[in-house]
């Protein structure tokens, strides 16, 4: 289904955003890592929808440092990350910053047990997230960094942007603002173009909201806001997407614009000596590659995501960010796959939405508020104007 032409809700967009995004994660986890001859091979074909795990039975012991059950409809990290973004923002309902990750996200990952679907018993998020995200305990909890500072010296990669959809739509058609709130709260956790990326990722989430928001309006929001290489890297991806109506013949492309600025390198699990370092030259693949899918999907939530799966290489991210922006701009995933995904999950994945959406009005308020105080005390030290 494409970007519906009527009006679409609050509601419907950040429902749209946030199942969209745990769907395309849960698509892209099974194939997460190989290249799109790989999954064209272990698949005879392309991905259409929710597969099993690519080591079938063997998932727990094939790979030991990643145990998980990928595929199934299980949703990853990036989903789990997500949803407790979205329990921070309930609980101080109101915008977020550095020391909200440092206060609510990290005790959240380490103190409550939660369902953790890859694992298929509860467990404590912390247990299930990336290094990179164990970083943030580390740093925050243990080392009591400066929040807005504790992100350096991570690895430099995605861990960061793939749960700032909730950014994007507390700050609904306001790119700006999301951009500058998500790059404060990511300074936790990353540097450089990896907190680079949350801050565009957020601020396309924003612009997707917007009531005439097309895929084209939403690049165009990320290039006024991104920087060095991120910002580049967007630029040549979206201009090798706009040659492209069909996800297929854009995987290659697509691939082909993001190598100069990934630093990963051509083999997903081989990364190079000079990977996940900062720089201003590189980009995390997974953003551009998102927006570019979108584009060529013409904001096609069905055909952007499994485009993205298809692409291979951290595709569970990527499908995920997709899968955010084309929710958002009002084309959400398809109900049997959404019901499916939560019911193999042990997920509802529409209460974030609900809880999401009465605290996005709630801070949308109390910023009409302060602006309209900054307004009046503004015109007041201004005092009467001589006309002309």
């Amino acid at each position: 289904m494409t970007p519906k032409e009527s009006e679409t809700s609050l509601e419907d967009r950040i429902t749209g955003a946030l199942v969209g995004a745990a769907v395309g994660d849960a698509l892209g986890g099974p194939v997460e890592g190989y290249s799109p001859d790989q999954i064209l091979e272990r698949h005879a074909g392309r991905v259409h929808g929710i597969v099993g795990p690519w080591n079938g039975d063997a998932w727990r012991t094939a790979r030991p440092i990643a145990p998980y059950h990928k595929g199934d409809g299980h949703v990853t990290d990036d989903t789990l990350m997500t949803h407790a973004l979205v329990r921070v923002y309930a609980k101080v309902r109101d915008h977020l910053d550095a020391y909200a990750i440092a206060d609510h996200l990290v005790p959240d990952m380490m103190t409550t047990p939660r369902w953790i679907p890859e694992l298929e018993q509860e467990a404590l998020p912390l247990h299930r997230v990336f290094l990179a995200e164990k970083w943030l305990v580390t740093r925050l909890h243990y080392g009591h960094v400066d929040p807005r500072e504790a992100g350096v010296g991570n690895i430099v990669n995605c861990g960061a942007a793939m749960y700032m959809a909730p950014v994007g739509l507390v700050n609904a058609a306001d790119p700006r603002a999301a951009y500058a709130e998500a790059l404060d709260i990511a300074g936790a956790h990353q540097s450089s173009y990896g907190r680079e990326a949350a801050g565009v990722f957020a601020a396309a989430v924003a612009a997707a909201c917007a009531p005439d928001a097309t895929p084209e309006s939403v690049v165009t929001a990320c290039l006024s806001l991104a920087k060095d290489g991120t910002r580049t890297a967007i630029l040549k991806v979206c201009e090798a997407a706009q040659d492209h109506t069909d996800v297929e013949s854009a995987l290659k492309p697509l691939r082909e614009a993001i190598a100069p600025y990934d630093t990963v390198g051509p083999d997903y699990r081989a990364p190079s000596l000079g990977a996940r370092r900062p720089s201003r030259l590189h980009a995390i693949e997974e953003l551009p590659v998102a927006l570019g899918m979108v584009l060529v999907a013409g904001g096609d939530y069905r055909h952007a995501v499994l485009g993205a799966v298809n692409y291979g290489r951290d595709c569970d991210s990527t499908a995920t960010m997709a899968g955010a922006i084309a929710g958002a701009l009002g084309s959400p995933p398809p109900d049997d796959w959404a019901k499916q995904v939560a019911e193999a999950s042990r997920l509802d994945l529409w209460d974030p939405a609900t809880t999401l959406t009465a605290v996005t009005r709630e801070i949308f308020e109390r910023d009409v508020r302060r602006r309209r105080a900054h307004e009046s005390a503004f015109t007041a030290i201004e005092g009467p104007r001589c006309s002309d």
